[in-house]
């Protein structure tokens, strides 16, 4: 029986992961100087969810609460992200996409649209969904429960 070939696909994820940032980086610096990528994943969750909380981000992002609250500080004074307070609890301030922000998020995700195609060029129809399917099938492996320790040496 013919030995397994086995790909380091955590090194080939991470290269593949390592140019698109390069690349959104690039478009960054060309259209939004100044605007991070921490910034801009800010904006694509307000995007995605207009009138969210500061509380629904943090839980959303994992990240420390104060950090994201920086963040939304500085979108804020930079005016690509304004809030509203929240009628029914007047404690929460409900975010919304300036139309400045609006089109920063829109012209991010042309271009994240743009990659993409280019990534799967050539990729038949077939291919695609193989490959859709595969990467959700690698991220629910590395999500499962039983899966999130820390992997033992020589295990």
């Amino acid at each position: 029986m013919a030995e397994r070939k086995t790909v380091d696909v955590l090194e080939v994820l991470h290269t593949v992961k390592h140019l698109l940032r390069s690349r959104e980086l690039q478009v960054l610096r060309e259209t939004a100087p100044g605007v991070s990528h921490m910034d801009t994943r800010v904006l694509g969750f307000f995007n995605r969810r207009p009138g969210e909380t500061l509380s629904a981000l943090v839980a959303h992002s994992g990240r420390d609460k104060g950090q994201m609250a920086r963040l939304v500080g500085s979108l804020r004074e930079r005016g690509l992200l304004n809030g509203q307070v929240d009628e029914q609890d007047r404690r929460n301030l409900r975010l919304y996409l300036t139309p400045q922000g609006q089109q920063l998020a829109d012209t991010l995700h042309t271009y994240k649209q743009q990659l993409s195609r280019q990534a799967i060029q050539g990729f038949t129809a077939a291919e695609e969904s193989q490959l859709g399917a595969l990467l959700t099938r690698l991220l629910q492996n590395l999500e499962a429960p039983e899966n999130r320790g820390e992997p033992q040496p020589g295990a």
